[in-house]
């Protein structure tokens, strides 16, 4: 049996059809409305409700950058459900080229929100019931905060079985266990009753071509496992679950040289970065605390102590972990990340330390 047509935003939209429309969230100073862009698109046949979001955090554009290729690419279609695209969450994050609203609060830390609340807290409570509450999974699209970089991964609360299903079908190569902060999109969504996970990659304040591709896969991916669209998904032959992180921290100020990148797999021991002065004396080492995953680090060479450098995910399994001259990525799209990521930090081999 066909589809229904469902109202979204004020417009009843026919299965079949798509539309471009704005949901209000605010009032400016003015008193005149801030909205946001959103294209809801849905099938001929009956089927899940699912979003996609991107900039959560305003200076986040990757996810952006992926939504974006997906509306202006006509050659795919959606067999069935309803499909909501959302490029920019946060507008006004997003306007400053900032990571937070204009009173400095983290949108992602204030679902499901209230009517009564802070300005962010009212954001989040019309997002919530809006678009979460009308949804049955949810894909949240992230990178690194400022400065740092991270290798393409989902997130997600992998004691929820479905969660597992979405962050496996979306195909990343790396998998991280975690229900979210409390407040943060995710972690609500979910606890309301809509699956959701966060994909991470790249660095803020830009598109990164390999980043946006494996986002973009992804998603389609997860639309095929749910049967939204037609044909297999494209799922590495290898993901890597993690369950326990850690952030390599600076033990002195200077300038960091970089052994490794982001998606390199280590062993424990392992050189990380060397740290010296600017005339390259004083020289001491970061090393692997255990064998895993560089998931990210830092894009800024010069560190002051505590600062963090390369953050490391342990494997759940520890038989499969790979050798250091192995990486995670298993495919194309993987491998053409690791090498973009890669660039956006000058990788060296570590010299000899002196014998004490």
């Amino acid at each position: 049996m066909n589809a229904k047509s469902e109202n979204w935003f004020g417009h009843d939209v026919k299965p079949g059809e798509a539309i471009s429309t704005e949901l209000v969230i605010s009032e400016s100073y003015s008193s005149r409305d801030v909205a946001i862009p959103i294209r809801v698109r849905r099938g001929l046949n009956p089927g899940p409700t699912v979003f996609v979001t991107a900039a959560l955090h305003g200076d986040e554009l990757n996810g952006t950058g992926a939504i974006r290729s997906m509306l202006g690419d006509p050659s795919w279609e959606l067999a069935s459900g309803t499909l909501l695209m959302v490029p920019v969450l946060n507008v006004l994050g997003f306007e400053r080229h900032s990571r937070y609203l204009p009173d400095r609060r983290d949108l992602n830390r204030c679902f499901p929100g209230n009517t009564t609340g802070s300005m962010a807290s009212r954001l989040a409570k019309v997002m919530f019931d809006s678009i979460v509450r009308r949804c049955d999974f949810g894909i949240d699209l992230h990178t690194a905060a400022v400065r740092r970089t991270n290798f393409p991964n989902a997130r997600a609360d992998l004691d929820n079985p479905t969660c597992l299903k979405l962050a496996e079908a979306f195909g990343s190569g790396i998998i991280l266990h975690g229900k979210g902060p409390k407040g943060s999109f995710r972690r609500e969504a979910t606890a309301a009753g809509c699956p959701t996970i966060v994909v991470e990659g790249g660095e803020v304040w830009k598109v990164e071509s390999s980043v946006a591709d494996c986002m973009l896969r992804g998603v389609f991916n997860i639309l095929k496992t749910l049967k939204m669209m037609d044909g297999p998904p494209d799922i590495p032959e290898h993901q890597a679950i993690i369950k326990q992180t850690k952030w390599i921290r600076a033990e002195r100020g200077g300038f960091m040289s970089m052994h490794v990148a982001p998606g390199d797999s280590v062993v424990k021991g392992q050189a990380l970065a060397s740290n010296s002065n600017l005339l390259t004396e004083d020289q001491n080492r970061l090393e692997a605390p255990f064998s895993g995953i560089v998931i990210g680090m830092t894009t800024l060479p010069a560190v002051q102590p505590g600062e963090p450098v390369v953050h490391i995910g342990r494997l759940a399994n520890p038989k499969s972990a790979l050798r250091h001259d192995q990486h995670v990525a298993s495919d194309d799209v993987q491998r053409t990340a690791l090498q973009h990521l890669a660039t956006n930090v000058q990788v060296t081999e570590p010299e000899e330390l002196p014998s004490s």
